[in-house]
């Protein structure tokens, strides 16, 4: 294979596949197998947001919101609430650039615009940051960590932005489930001898949408519906719902 090829290849990797750190390092799992972090992109949203907070208040479900910049300006008050409500509010850009073609300048002043966003209306500064598509190139992770933020990606991307009922949706989630189940009775089954303990290993980062990217007031009914649906059963498999912070609580040599 040349040698053009084979770089461009690796770029490639490097810019969207989530578990990469080839561009720096990032969060894309939980450190127990029984905590879920459920996030969601591209908000806030006044039309599905606020269902979501009731939602998620009802199964004690905290999450984080990775919201656009422009969005957090316009909602400011909804934002507010998201933080109010024990939510985690976090950087997605200014703008929802594809940060991949940005140089470091226009990353930095895409973060920092978000960040002010968020800090007006929260009083709080970002301290995570998902880059928008999970695109990154050489200087988006490092972009972030200069202004403080460290970079998460995901584990389950279930295409919540598709325009697919929530039967649809409520499958592509259901790798979830079968995680927590697998790794469930791996460790009680698992023999004395192996050391391995029941909730040990890595639990899913799930990436959903509040919002669409492209303007405010985005249809995510599906979403909700989805949820609906899985938050109990997930509860009732033993999952923890945790927001990022306390997803990678332990030690950084403890995360990947």
């Amino acid at each position: 294979m040349p040698v053009a090829v084979t770089a461009a290849a690796v770029a490639a990797y490097g810019a969207v596949n989530p578990r990469s750190e080839l561009f720096g390092p990032t969060v894309w799992r939980t450190n127990s197998s029984r905590k879920l972090a459920i996030t969601f992109d591209d908000g806030p949203n006044p039309k599905i947001t606020p269902e979501l907070l009731k939602l998620l208040d009802r199964y004690q479900a905290p999450a984080t919101f990775f919201v656009i910049g422009r969005f957090a300006r316009e909602c400011g008050a909804l934002l507010a609430e998201i933080a109010d409500r024990g939510h985690l509010v976090a950087n997605h850009s200014a703008t929802h650039s594809n940060l991949f073609w940005r140089t470091p300048p226009q990353i930095h002043e895409e973060l920092n615009r978000c960040n002010e966003a968020v800090s007006l209306a929260t009083g709080a500064s970002p301290k995570w940051f998902r880059p928008p598509w999970g695109m990154r190139n050489p200087w988006v992770v490092s972009a972030a960590a200069a202004t403080g933020m460290r970079t998460v990606m995901w584990s389950v991307l279930p295409g919540d932005w598709r325009a697919k009922p929530a039967t649809w949706l409520i499958k592509r989630m259901e790798i979830v489930a079968k995680r927590a189940q697998a790794s469930a009775a791996t460790g009680q089954n698992a023999p004395a001898s192996t050391g391995t303990r029941k909730g040990t290993g890595n639990g899913d980062v799930l990436c959903l949408h509040d919002g669409d990217h492209r303007f405010l007031n985005g249809d995510r009914h599906a979403t909700v519906e989805a949820l609906q649906y899985w938050l109990p059963r997930w509860r009732d498999l033993g999952l923890e719902f945790v927001t990022i912070d306390r997803a990678v609580s332990l030690p950084r040599d403890n995360y990947g």
